[in-house]
């Protein structure tokens, strides 16, 4: 069963707690106090401490995509067909995908509480952090173009999430497209770099974006396309400037 057939038991909820847990839980139809925001769950081994990471990715990136698109006031049909096509969302678990994104659009706690669940649930795993915002920078450009209040949002999120404005224009380079960004700031230098760290930066950014890596990390393997298409604007770009400077 996918990470999706998982969610809506009510199990993944229970085990991750805090807000991420209330959503998944009320969306299940059964009643879960409201846990601190600190609280995970106690996973008894590193197996359960990395199920949980998934679930508590998964159902933060439903629920921070039902928050954006009711700050942006409206569901497109690109972003559904967008989110199922990333997210590998087989049509037999829609329904339940569903339930947690409407659970959570109608729910009144803000967008806040879910992102800094996740900042602190992965706090020493930045390269996720970034993977589930680089998701919802997906699902935002989903129609060609990210709106204003879309983008206020994220850049909210991104700063919850431990990132500054230098990391989130990056951030938001790699999402881009290939003709659209700039090689640099995808590999997050100056155009006044040195070679030798031109290489430096590329071979970390591939050694921290591997999608094993994150997987290891917590990220569910559903999302393994996002950070396949990260890895390839990490790639391209780093081509980009290596034909420009004559790399080897």
């Amino acid at each position: 069963m996918s990470i999706w057939g998982k969610l809506i038991g009510g199990a993944a909820g229970f085990a991750v707690g805090g807000p991420i847990g209330l959503v998944v839980g009320l969306a299940a139809g059964h009643f879960v106090d409201r846990l601190s925001r600190r609280g995970t769950g106690a996973a008894g081994t590193e197996a359960d401490a990395i199920g949980a990471k998934r679930a508590a990715f998964a159902i933060a990136l439903i629920a921070l995509c039902a928050k954006m698109a009711k700050a942006d006031g409206e569901v497109t049909r690109d972003e559904v067909n967008v989110f199922k096509r990333l997210f590998r969302v087989p049509e037999e678990e829609a329904a339940q995908v569903g339930k947690i994104f409407d659970q959570a659009r109608r729910e009144t706690t803000g967008f806040e509480p879910y992102a800094e669940q996740i900042a602190q649930l992965f706090a020493q795993n930045p390269a996720v952090r970034e993977e589930l915002l680089g998701a919802l920078f997906r699902i935002a450009m989903a129609d060609g173009h990210m709106h204003a209040k879309e983008q206020s949002y994220l850049r909210r999120v991104a700063e919850i999430f431990g990132f500054d404005e230098l990391a989130f224009e990056r951030i938001l380079a790699s999402h881009m497209g290939s003709s659209d960004s700039d090689p640099y700031e995808i590999l997050g230098l100056s155009r006044e770099a040195r070679n030798d760290e031109i290489k430096a930066a590329y071979r970390a950014l591939i050694r921290e974006n591997h999608p094993d890596r994150l997987v290891a990390q917590g990220m569910p393997e559903e999302m393994v396309a996002v950070a396949n298409d990260k890895m390839a604007a990490i790639n391209d770009a780093y081509d980009r400037v290596a034909r420009l400077r004559g790399i080897n």
